[in-house]
């Protein structure tokens, strides 16, 4: 093992870990897809597996925390560019019901479980950082989410689409929430005005920059560009990850995603979205899911009780919170008992937002280190029973 170390600690040796690190997340997303699971599943298993949980032979470095940003700029932009404004446009207020009251309970129980718990053993309980732990329950795994439904056959049609929205709507109010806190967790930012005004004069510099985009657009049209575009809009996300944060103090990916909401409906988005598939695809997703298991420690679960009792009902609550909060929301927008059960459930997987949350958390110092197991442990533990839970439902139903 040590020869290994060697390897990977020269000054070449970042060759090697990447290597390692491309060829044992494509293996073992692989292998999750043979057992019809997300390939994420598999990124997340290949970094515990060579990080401190295991083997230990792989340690994260600055250069793989930049490379690791990049990939989460590009995962929420991806996000973004993914999303479908007519869609939420049919099914809008069934969609905004479904999130709101999916983000609100799940906010609360998170919150109240740490306040009860408390399992880091603080004399005064950080409420801050309670409520951040409410704040990673919020967010819903879109494509996990879709891909299910696609297999299944049910992403088209009230119920899929409704699921689709709440997705997209409570990502949306999630990112925002996260927002907030963490400017609130910076020197200096402790007003909740001054997060507020922040928060409205980011949104104006949004409205203004997607008022540039399309007017360019307008001046571009019928200019051959195909090839080059794709540049151009890796330049815009990244202009607009940076704005967000230096300018305004609001998470990079916020603005990362936002590029990718303005360039939702431009005609290019399919070429766009198949350039940046492979950008992340190729390097820089596979980077940011192993990155998350180099940082966790699941060893750390087993030497402290409170924290493996806090995973526990951290994971029920996660589940709990988001089939009854939007199943709820389903209710009240009149849909059947079989229907709001199956958008329950199609809400309760994580997935790669609610790992993008922890992060930024850890990064923030809102979520320790040894809290951050319990955090990557809800989000597999919910990313596996998610489909087969979904699947159970939606077989059941077509049956009757």
């Amino acid at each position: 093992m040590s020869f290994i170390e060697g390897i990977f600690n020269g000054d070449y040796g970042y060759l090697a870990v990447l290597a390692v690190i491309l060829l044992s997340t494509k293996f073992l997303g692989l292998a999750s897809r043979k057992v019809h699971m997300p390939a994420v599943v598999g990124a997340l298993l290949a970094g515990i597996i060579l990080g401190p949980s295991c083997l230990g032979v792989v340690h994260q470095t600055d250069f793989l925390t930049k490379t690791a940003e990049i990939g989460v700029i590009i995962l929420m932009f991806l996000s973004g560019l993914e999303t479908d404004l007519n869609e939420l446009k049919e099914n809008g207020i069934a969609s905004f019901i479904v999130a709101l009251i999916g983000v609100i309970i799940p906010l609360g129980g998170g919150t109240l479980i740490y306040y009860i718990m408390n399992p880091e053993g603080e004399v005064t309980v950080d409420f801050l950082k309670a409520l951040f732990v409410g704040v990673t329950l919020t967010a819903t795994s879109v494509s996990i989410t879709v891909e299910t439904l696609r297999e299944l056959g049910k992403l088209s049609g009230r119920m899929g689409t409704t699921i689709l929205g709440a997705a997209v709507i409570d990502d949306i109010i999630g990112i925002v929430v996260l927002t907030a806190i963490t400017s609130m967790s910076g020197e200096g930012s402790s007003s909740i005005w001054i997060v507020l005004l922040k928060i409205i004069l980011f949104f104006i510099f949004v409205l203004a920059a997607a008022g540039a985009v399309f007017t360019v657009k307008k001046l571009l049209k019928g200019v051959k560009m195909r090839r080059r575009i794709s540049i151009y809009v890796l330049a815009f996300c990244f202009i607009m990850s940076f704005c967000s944060e230096e300018f305004f103090g609001v998470a990079d990916i916020t603005g990362a995603y936002f590029a990718g909401i303005i360039l939702c409906t431009f005609g290019s988005k399919g070429y766009i979205d198949q350039r940046f598939d492979i950008l992340g695809y190729l390097f820089f997703s596979p980077i940011f899911f192993a990155s998350i298991g180099l940082k966790t420690n699941l060893g750390e679960l087993v030497e402290n009780p409170s924290i493996i009792s806090f995973a526990i009902v951290l994971l029920i609550v996660a589940v709990l919170s988001k089939v009854i909060g939007c199943g709820i929301g389903a209710k009240l927008c009149k849909f059947s008992n079989k229907d709001a059960l199956s958008i329950g459930i199609g809400m309760v997987s994580r997935g790669e937002v609610a790992l993008i949350v922890a992060q930024k958390g850890s990064d923030c110092g809102l979520l320790n280190s040894n809290m951050f197991p319990a955090i990557v442990f809800m989000v597999i533990v919910t990313t596996l029973i998610t489909p087969v839970m979904l699947k159970l439902i939606l077989t059941e139903k077509q049956k009757i």
